[in-house]
């Protein structure tokens, strides 16, 4: 049996996709608008209160396309967490003018393909643990797809050893610090949690450089004969003003 890569596990995820009942939303009285708007704010500033406190973080992005209308992406401590947080919005308003379109659940990961051998308790580097607990950046654009390692005849990752796996990953690694700078990437673990076995989230200020790291990367090893891909789902940062405006509609 191949050995198995050990993985370093920090904050829970969800991402959670809702496409807006339009329709309904316009019948809707101003008043009722305004106040399920404001409901809306008050739990994305609660959010915020943990984000601050460094105790989980979140992002919110409107989509672009028909496949969702918003992302909201929450890190936590537990899973638990991640459901209080999924029940409390389902709760306001706002709520029953959604309709869930996708979600994702999944952990904050880090594997030992790339890992140096130390003594050092991981946990306590400040370098992985920023990564295990990361603070979501409030780039321009968001991107998030999921994504598997083939499992088909002489295509198949799980058969590769150790250090096979660990020389194709160095190599598709550096594509991706090669892109420092330009594009934040978060990788978050689903084998057992959802359908696929990672989640990828990548942040920019520049939506080109999706395309250009996604594009690089399928001609890599790793990618071009491992690599199957889902849905990819991009959108724009919703601050609260962003927000209003949004979700409003003139009759």
């Amino acid at each position: 049996m191949n050995e198995a890569a050990i993985t370093l596990d920090g904050w829970y995820c969800l991402h959670d996709f809702r496409a807006i009942d339009w329709a309904s939303w316009k019948l809707v009285s101003a008043e009722e608008r305004t106040k399920a708007v404001d409901e809306f704010v008050q739990y994305l500033e609660k959010l915020n209160e943990a984000h601050v406190a460094k105790t989980g973080s979140h992002a919110f992005y409107s989509i672009i396309g028909q496949k969702a209308d918003f992302m909201l992406m929450i890190l936590r401590e537990t899973p638990e967490e991640l459901q209080e947080l999924e029940a409390e919005f389902n709760k306001l308003a706002i709520a029953d003018f959604t309709i869930p379109t996708y979600s994702y659940v999944s952990v904050v990961e880090l594997s030992n393909y790339l890992a140096k051998d130390s003594d050092e308790d991981p946990y306590q580097n400040p370098h992985v643990r920023a990564r295990l607990y990361p603070e979501l950046p409030r780039t321009k654009y968001v991107c998030f797809y999921p994504m598997d390692k083939r499992r088909e005849g002489n295509d198949n990752w799980y058969m590769l050893n150790m250090e096979e796996r660990r020389e194709l990953m160095r190599s598709h690694g550096l594509i991706g610090r090669s892109y420092a700078g330009k594009v934040k990437q978060y990788i978050t673990g689903s084998v057992g949690l959802d359908d696929h076995e990672w989640g990828v989230t990548l942040f920019s200020d520049d939506m080109l450089q999706f395309k250009k790291i996604v594009y690089e990367m399928r001609f890599d090893e790793v990618s071009a004969r491992y690599g199957e891909f889902g849905e990819f789902l991009v959108g724009n940062l919703l601050d609260n003003d962003k927000l209003v405006q949004f979700l409003t509609v003139n009759k």
